[in-house]
């Protein structure tokens, strides 16, 4: 069990301002924030949703435009290809080479232009072999040879009664590309032979509506997010208000402040759970002053009963000295009653005096009387004074100080009580083993740690160990007196001066208190204990430490 003192930290996170800042701003506002975790994932999701939803639309009217234009083009070019080829049979040529070259030309410009649709068409002849009637091919609207692949060529020459077509990039008037289809079939020439015949179509006009239709999309997608966004920040307001007001009126409740209490509108499940709060608050509110009141009733009576008792006690113990004193003239009997007698009443006023002491600090009238003390001086001087009752017991109290003797501010009464009553306990249950007394200190506090190798303690007993006329062991017969007050009154003057008060413990291996007090009274303990609470038992064994003699520490001059 370990108190200490404790200063408040408060984590300083910028503002939303500074960019460099959000790795740690959106991890704390996730952590801390119902709100901002809720419209997160909210407008994650959406937005995945939104992206999933207008990609598949994208595509799917991509496809569509695509695959309509695609088709519409071939079947003009077909249409286009089929008249031309009714026009060449219905021809009589006869070998007149003229008749058939203007037979070309007219199906050309009344034909094949204006029933396919485009202007960008070719011809070439299929067979190489030279021929004195059979006309030249010809290229126009800028389609040239070089733009029709050769897979598609070949495709055209072998298959005479096939179409055959194939995406392609068309050269635009500002030097870039745009997306067109080429259609290609075989046209048969009478007396002249087959030919191939080519169309190309510019699909500039339906990648600009696929643009428009894309960006459209976009646009009622990112307006869509913001408007789900609007609508969620609006809904979790109404829901993480009420939320954050009771969070925040517990906290208040739990911190002291009794009269709080949450506002209660409508008749809805937060109006319900207002009226449910309020009504526990009032609860806890009633019984804590009632418990107060008694509280405040038991202090009076344990102050008044001890006040009370003292003029009496002082008699009794008066009294019990004298008759003490005069044993020797009683026979063994009554000189045993005596002894009994002067005995308890000495522990009687010890129990009295712990207990004007507690209901001073209940009442909170306890003030320190400071002045600047060496803790290794006053570990020394405890030691030296207990001396006689360590030998009693057969037990070696040995003092290691590596630090401490530079005066810090405390009071030294209490300390030295302290003290005491950690090496009072320490010979108490230190069954005649070795008791080692450490004192040392840093930059920011002394600390003093008694260590024995006695039966020790369980993990349960050692967080009870503080606890007000509490016993481990009750059936164990004390031999020096201890009124079960001495630990709680310890850990209150560790608490006066700002320190702390730890113990470890352990069955069969013994114990460790270390007291801990700053340098300067007003200052929090920070950090670790120059004295480790757990001791190294790697470095520290008994039989290192023997039945040795004390150390002889250096005279006060030569410390100081």
């Amino acid at each position: 069990m370990s108190v200490t003192a404790r200063t408040g930290t408060h984590t300083v996170v910028p503002g939303w301002r500074d960019w460099r800042s959000w790795g740690r701003r959106i991890p704390y506002a996730w952590r801390r924030s119902l709100r901002f975790r809720t419209l997160s994932a909210t407008l994650t999701l959406t937005a995945l949703t939104i992206v999933v939803a207008l990609v598949w639309m994208a595509l799917a009217i991509l496809n569509d435009l695509y695959e309509s234009r695609a088709e519409q083009v071939q079947s003009s070019a077909a249409r286009a290809t089929q008249s031309a080829q009714t026009t060449f049979d219905a021809a009589v040529i006869e070998g007149d080479v003229v008749a058939l070259q203007v037979l070309m030309d007219e199906v050309r410009r009344e034909i094949l232009s204006r029933q396919a649709g485009t202007t960008m068409l070719a011809v070439f002849r299929i067979d190489d072999q030279p021929s004195a009637i059979a006309p030249q091919g010809f290229e126009g609207g800028g389609l040239t040879a070089s733009m029709i692949s050769s897979e598609l060529r070949e495709s055209v020459r072998l298959a005479a009664d096939r179409q055959w077509w194939q995406s392609i990039a068309l050269p635009d008037d500002d030097g870039g590309r745009t997306p067109g289809i080429i259609v290609g079939q075989q046209l048969l020439l009478p007396e002249a032979g087959a030919y191939e015949l080519y169309f190309a179509y510019d699909l500039g006009s339906e990648a600009q509506t696929l643009q428009f239709v894309q960006v459209t999309l976009w646009v009622v997608g990112i307006a869509l997010l913001v408007l789900i966004g609007a609508i969620s920040l609006f809904v979790l307001r109404s829901v993480t208000v009420p939320i954050a007001q009771a969070a925040e009126t517990s906290a208040k409740l739990a911190s002291g402040d009794l009269g709080v209490r949450l506002p209660v509108r409508g008749e809805d499940e937060f109006a319900t759970l207002g009226r449910s709060f309020n009504a526990m608050a009032d609860s806890i509110e009633g019984q804590i002053k009632e418990l107060a009141e008694l509280s405040l009733v038991q202090q009076r009576f344990v102050s008044d009963v001890s006040h009370e008792l003292r003029t009496p006690l002082t008699t009794i113990r008066l009294a019990a000295d004298m008759i003490n004193d005069q044993r020797d003239e009683f026979d063994p009997s009554t000189a045993r009653a005596a002894e009994l007698l002067h005995a308890q009443v000495q522990r009687f006023e010890v129990l009295l005096a712990d207990l004007l002491e507690i209901s001073r600090y209940d009442a909170g009238s306890v003030q320190l009387e400071a002045e600047a003390t060496s803790l290794a001086h006053l570990a020394e001087d405890v030691i030296e004074s207990m001396r006689q009752l360590a030998e009693q017991h057969g037990t070696d109290v040995r003092l290691v100080a590596p630090g401490g003797y530079s005066p810090v501010e405390m009071d030294p009464r209490r300390v030295r009580r302290i003290v005491r009553n950690l090496l009072g306990n320490a010979i108490e249950h230190g069954e005649g083993r070795p008791i080692v007394v450490t004192v040392d200190s840093d930059q920011r506090a002394v600390a003093l740690g008694v260590r024995d190798f006695g039966m020790g303690m369980s993990a349960t007993d050692a967080e009870r160990v503080f606890d007000r006329f509490w016993r481990a062991d009750p059936s164990r017969r004390r031999t020096i007196g201890g009124t079960g007050l001495g630990l709680s009154i310890a850990l209150g003057d560790a608490r006066l001066h700002g320190g702390t008060l730890a113990v470890w413990s352990e069955a069969g291996r013994g114990s460790h208190f270390v007291l801990t007090l700053p340098r300067r009274l007003g200052d929090h303990l920070t950090g670790a204990s120059p004295i480790d609470v757990e001791p190294r038992d790697g470095s520290l064994s008994l039989e290192d430490l023997g039945l040795t003699q004390p150390i002889s520490l250096p005279d006060r001059e030569e410390r100081l």
